[in-house]
């Protein structure tokens, strides 16, 4: 195992450069908390390490010494500590960022820092529910709680991220204003990015049975899903319910309320959408990030042709 050297106290003009930059991407990049919080951990993790590594703590201008010798040092202290290729490259992401942002408002080169290759990693395949199993798990949610409201709630909450594939702080952080919902629902993803998003039937009327039954009013400045004592819900309470829910029906620990957003996207393809609308109704950025799916697909493809094949 490689050997971390021992962390120095972060230098307060480091620290300082440190908030900025994170200020920055908040700013102009409308990144989220927990972005920012990873990003903090991520380039405290850094510093601290450069800190030990040369036996000094890092200042701004350390940073325009680097070179590929001490990525790769830090890059083998992180993997000795046991951090995977896939962590590793997100963390090198975001020291690459903060590295170009000290470049452009300190006027150094960093070109050899930067020259250094992050980590290969196979990206994992999403893991879909089939077909029968999200719809046994919708039915299963109404029955979930024994007061009706909660179980109402969870399953209109579920039902929106399997029948518009959003995300689940994107549907938590919908207003009292947002209903009643049109055939589009405007959402407000990463990036402050904003996406049209059609809404099933199927969905507002499970909004509307949940608003039906809840002790709380309908009040437009107010989260539209509520937790028990009123408050905006929390994700983990969907969490621990999709929990129980999954464990009733037998399915894996991967049945969790995001692989409903896979489900989403997964079988809309099977049915024949195509990747760029697909991409449009997730808010993904990158077509590259929704071709993953088209390999979920394949698998599942192959998977039926195996068992089905007479040679199989």
């Amino acid at each position: 195992m490689t050997q971390r050297p021992a962390p120095l106290a972060l230098a307060p003009a480091m620290a300082d450069q440190l908030a900025r930059f994170l200020d920055s991407e908040r700013a102009t990049r409308d990144r989220s908390d927990n972005t920012i919080r990873a990003y903090q951990a991520d380039l405290l993790s850094f510093l601290a390490f450069l800190g030990g590594y040369h036996g000094t703590p890092a200042l701004p201008g350390t940073l325009g010494t680097l070179t590929q010798s001490d990525m790769r040092a830090f890059a083998a202290a992180e993997r000795g500590r046991g951090f995977s290729a896939r962590s590793l490259a997100r963390r090198m992401s975001a020291v690459r960022s903060f590295i170009r942002w000290m470049s452009d408002h300190h006027g150094f080169d960093a070109s050899k820092a930067l020259a250094a290759r992050s980590p290969r990693f196979t990206r994992s395949l999403p893991r879909p529910l089939a077909v029968d199993q999200a719809q046994n798990l919708l039915d299963l949610a109404a029955e979930s709680h024994p007061e009706a409201w909660i179980a109402a709630r969870d399953t209109a909450v579920l039902t929106l991220l399997y029948g518009c594939g959003l995300r689940i702080s994107e549907a938590l952080q919908l207003n009292g204003t947002d209903w009643p919902f049109r055939d589009a629902l405007i959402i407000r993803g990463k990036g402050a990015k904003e996406r049209q998003v059609p809404v099933l039937p199927v969905a507002r009327d499970a909004i509307a049975e949940y608003l039906r039954l809840s002790p709380y009013p309908l009040e437009k400045d107010a989260p539209l899903f509520r937790g028990a004592r009123g408050q905006r819900l929390n994700a983990s309470v969907l969490a621990g319910a999709m929990r129980r829910i999954r464990q009733s029906l037998g399915l894996p620990p991967t049945a969790t309320p995001h692989a409903l957003r896979h489900s989403f996207a997964t079988h809309l393809l099977a049915a024949g959408g195509d990747l760029r609308t697909i991409q449009e109704l997730l808010g993904h950025s990158s077509l590259s990030t929704t071709q993953v799916y088209t390999g979920v697909d394949d698998a599942h493809l192959l998977a039926v042709y195996r068992a089905a094949h007479p040679r199989g």
